[in-house]
C-alpha cells in the first residue's frame, strides 16, 4: 500500500485557487468576497497555505493516510473541525494517493441543537456526509453528579458511537479536529491531575486495534484555527453542554497557555517540539527503560574497551 511520503505541502500551498482567494462553492463568504481588500486576501491566502502546509507536514510525518482510505471526518459544527474538513479536502485534489472523505457528526440530542445546520452546510458543499443520532445527552445529565463536569463521560460515549460507526461504514482512519493547544493542554493536565507524561498522539492505534485515529491539525495553531474559520465564516454550533461548564480544568490549563504564549513568545513551539523529542533515559520510567541493566550494559562496554585495546 503506497503511503503520502511524496506529499509536497510546499507544491500544496501554491495549488489552491487563483488570487480570488478561496474555494467558495459550498456558498461561505470569505475572505474572496467583494469588498474584501488585497492585503486582507493576501493575507488570507497566505494563513490559508500556511494550515495546508502544516496539516501536509503532519501527514507525511505521521504517515496518516494512505493509498485507498476512507477518511471519517468527525465533524461537531465547531471550528476545529470545520477547518479540518476544508484544509482536507483542499489536499485530497492534489493528493499522490486516493482517498475518501466522510464527514460524521454525532448528534447527541442536546436541547436545542440545531440540527438543520450541518446537513445544509454539508449538502451545499457535496461531501459524502452520515448524521449520528445517539442520545447521550440524557446518559451525560443522569449519570454525572451535581457540580462535576461532564467532559469525561460524554467524551467517552462520543468516542465509542464514533469508533463503533467508522466499522459499520468501513472507515479506515478516523480523522479528529485536535490541534496543537489541545495536545498541550492535555498534557499539561495529565502532568498535574493524572500523575502522567502524556498528550495526544497525532497517530493512535484504539485499545481494541479495530480503528486507527488521526489528528492532521497537531501542528496548527489555534489562533490560526480561529481566523480561518472566521474567515471562511462557517456556521458554528456552540456546545452548550460542556462550553458552559465554568472553572474547567482544561479551560484553566488553556488560560494558563495562552498567558505564556502571550509574555513568553516561542513558548509553546518549544514545548510542542518536546513532546516530539522524548528522552527515555533522563526520565523515570522503569516500563520505558531498563534502569536495572544499566550495570550489565556498563560492563559489557567496558569489557568491548578492553577488547579493542588489546586488538590494537
Amino acid at each position: 500500500m503506497q503511503s503520502v511520503e511524496h506529499f509536497d505541502p510546499d507544491a500544496f500551498a501554491h495549488s489552491s485557487v487563483s488570487g480570488s482567494g478561496v474555494d467558495n462553492s459550498h456558498g461561505v463568504v470569505a475572505a474572496s468576497e467583494p469588498g474584501k481588500d488585497g492585503k486582507e486576501k493576501r493575507a488570507f491566502n497566505k494563513l490559508q497555505k500556511r494550515l495546508r502546509r502544516q496539516v501536509g507536514n503532519a501527514i507525511i510525518d505521521y504517515d496518516m493516510i494512505q493509498e485507498g482510505d476512507r477518511v471519517m471526518v468527525c465533524l461537531s459544527g465547531g471550528k476545529d473541525s470545520y477547518t479540518l474538513l476544508e484544509i482536507l479536502r483542499s489536499l485530497q485534489r492534489n493528493a499522490p494517493v486516493d482517498f475518501s472523505l466522510i464527514a460524521v457528526n454525532l448528534d447527541q440530542k442536546q436541547p436545542g441543537f440545531p440540527e438543520h445546520i450541518l446537513p445544509a452546510y454539508l449538502d451545499n458543499l457535496g461531501v459524502e456526509y452520515h448524521i449520528l443520532e445517539q442520545d447521550t445527552y440524557s446518559v451525560v445529565k443522569e449519570k454525572t453528579p451535581e457540580g462535576k463536569t461532564t467532559c469525561a463521560l460524554c467524551s467517552r460515549l462520543r468516542r465509542g458511537s464514533l469508533y463503533g460507526f467508522a466499522e459499520e461504514i468501513k472507515a479506515t482512519k478516523i480523522a479528529l479536529g485536535h490541534h496543537r493547544e489541545d495536545i498541550l493542554e492535555t498534557l499539561f493536565l495529565n502532568l498535574f491531575f493524572g500523575g502522567t507524561l502524556k498528550a495526544m498522539p497525532p497517530k493512535l492505534l484504539s485499545d481494541d486495534g479495530k480503528n486507527i485515529v488521526i489528528r492532521p491539525l497537531s501542528y496548527c495553531k489555534e489562533a490560526d484555527i480561529a481566523e480561518f474559520s472566521r474567515q471562511m465564516a462557517f456556521p458554528i454550533i456552540p456546545c452548550n453542554l460542556c462550553g458552559s461548564q465554568p472553572n474547567m480544568q482544561r479551560q484553566l490549563a488553556k488560560e494558563m497557555l495562552a498567558e505564556w504564549d502571550k509574555k513568553y513568545p516561542g513558548r509553546l513551539e518549544s514545548m510542542f517540539k518536546a513532546v516530539t523529542n522524548v528522552a527515555p533515559s533522563q526520565l523515570a520510567d522503569r516500563e520505558l527503560f531498563d534502569f536495572i541493566g544499566l550495570e550489565a550494559k556498563q560492563a559489557d562496554l567496558m569489557a568491548s574497551r578492553i577488547q579493542a585495546v588489546k586488538v590494537s
